[in-house]
């Protein structure tokens, strides 16, 4: 089999319907709307687009979900999930594809990618069992505590394009193990793979109504009217502080749960006792990361002024050497960006940078006449007001900014509204200790460039949103707390 023939086998595979009460079923309009391959341009697929009444059809699937589902013995729930975990391993090779199709990240990502998407599975369908309550003795006598935990009720997630597959696994891991049904809003760009997840789940055993994904291009429309519906008790979004902005205001009426995961502006500081050839692999990681179209990726790079131009030269080198292309082809390390107007967004930072005096060290513009690729991009003397700088830039560019002190450091990396995650290179203790104290992140990559993982809490403070996901954490989430107070005579 070719390698067309192959990917037309894998995306021919995914359902292109909505998924709602346990059916696939055409748009209530029986419209459509196109996949594209961001390495071409070409269209992979065409799948549902979901009117109002279909997302009010999902709704009321989850609602009518929702008391069986509640009811049901954590094992079996855990179960489920574990199912799940190994129905997406063993299928890890065609989501990996899939997601390479839909999205643009290279193959051996997109790999990277199942087998953490996959771990939220397993993570959430051990602690699924796990959830627990308390019971205690009144201080002043008499009467007893009970505390126990409760699924929050029915959910509406919308997921991001830029992980199809691990964001979808945070959201819905956590809220199967705590017997929450859901209503699923996969990003446009990337919709194939939470389709093909949505089935594996369902072979996996999870019934009818639990999980329901409706796919659509009138995203405001079709979400708005569900955030406001008293039915749903709580939101969770990944995506834009902007976008997070409007649906907690939307949500306000209602009074929802949220988890917020929303922009990020990681500053990546490098102290001159740092190991440099450590940073630097930590800094590709950072910033490479998915094209560097990750809300975790560096992008600001501070580093202490002895060993600044070491550090911008040898990042340059690093960069400059990748090799960019589709992502199917062997070899390949960069993929294209997510779209046309992705791709114009990072070109004018960088030529507003160097307009203003930045110094291209290597890349600078978009490459190739076919498909979204940008050159991976390192500059130095980037001024202080440059929105490489001030704004979350999704692409693979690193501006380099020296700096003398420690408190300048910390003050340069603060200077944000966003406060996700931020990354430290140091070999001292005490210096160590306090930077990741002193910095106003959620996360804190400490001599490493990487800070995802299934088993450790996932969120940010200020613009970046509210909420943890995975760790222990994660399914606190889904749980509501009731407290019953008992009388002893």
């Amino acid at each position: 089999m070719s390698s067309a023939e192959r990917e037309a086998v894998v995306v021919g595979a995914v359902p292109k319907g909505l998924f709602i009460g346990g059916d696939w079923r055409e748009s209530g309009a029986g419209a459509t709307v196109g996949v594209e391959d961001p390495a071409t341009g070409r269209e992979l697929a065409r799948v549902a687009d979901a009117t109002v009444a279909d997302g009010t059809a999902a709704l009321d699937a989850a609602v009518a979900a929702a008391p069986a589902w509640a009811a049901t013995p954590p094992r079996e729930r855990g179960e489920i999930l574990r199912r799940a975990f190994e129905l997406v391993t063993e299928r890890s090779e065609d989501l990996a594809l899939l997601m390479t199709l839909e999205m643009g990240k290279p193959l051996a990502e997109a790999r990277g990618e199942v087998t953490y998407g996959a771990e939220f599975f397993r993570w959430f369908s051990e602690e699924a069992v796990r959830i627990s309550g308390r019971w205690s003795v009144n201080p002043a006598g008499g009467s007893r505590f009970l505390t126990m935990k409760q699924p929050v009720g029915p959910c509406l997630m919308i997921t991001p394009w830029n992980f199809p597959l691990a964001m979808g696994t945070r959201k819905i891991g956590p809220a199967v193990a705590a017997g929450c049904t859901m209503v699923v809003k996969p990003a446009t760009q990337t919709p194939l793979t939470m389709l093909a997840l949505a089935q594996i789940l369902t072979e996996s055993g999870l019934p009818p109504g639990v999980l329901n994904v409706i796919t659509t291009t009138s995203t405001g429309e079709v979400v708005e009217p569900l955030v406001r519906d008293p039915r749903l008790r709580k939101l969770t979004f990944t995506g834009s502080t902007p976008v997070g902005r409007t649906l907690v205001e939307q949500s306000a009426q209602q009074l929802l749960r949220l988890s917020m995961e929303l922009g990020g502006n990681a500053p990546f500081l490098v102290f001159d006792d740092a190991d440099l050839d450590a940073a630097l692999d930590g800094a590709m990681l950072a910033k490479m990361r998915n094209i560097g179209e990750a809300c975790t990726a560096a992008n600001r790079f501070y580093v202490q002024r002895g060993i600044a131009e070491d550090f911008a030269r040898g990042l340059a080198e690093r960069m400059g050497a990748l090799r960019l292309g589709r992502g199917t082809e062997d070899g390949v390390q960069v993929g294209p960006l997510i779209d046309a107007r992705a791709r114009e967004g990072v070109a004018q930072r960088v030529e507003e940078a160097v307009g203003a005096g930045a110094r291209v060290l290597t890349g600078g513009g978009p490459v190739g006449e076919e498909g979204w690729f940008f050159a991976p991009t390192v500059l130095d003397r980037v001024p202080g007001d440059s929105r490489l700088l001030t704004e979350e830039t999704f692409g693979p560019v690193a501006p380099v900014v020296a700096f003398e002190t420690e408190e300048e450091a910390l003050r340069l990396a603060n200077d944000t509204e966003y406060g996700l995650v931020a990354y430290a290179y140091t070999q001292g203790l005490d210096r160590a200790l306090r930077v990741a104290e002193g910095l106003e992140t959620g996360m804190v990559g400490l001599n490493q460039g990487v800070v995802s993982n299934a088993a450790a809490p996932f969120g940010g403070v200020k613009a970046s949103g509210f909420g943890r996901e995975g760790g222990f954490e994660g399914i606190e989430e889904y749980l509501s707390t009731k407290y019953v107070g008992i009388a002893r005579s």
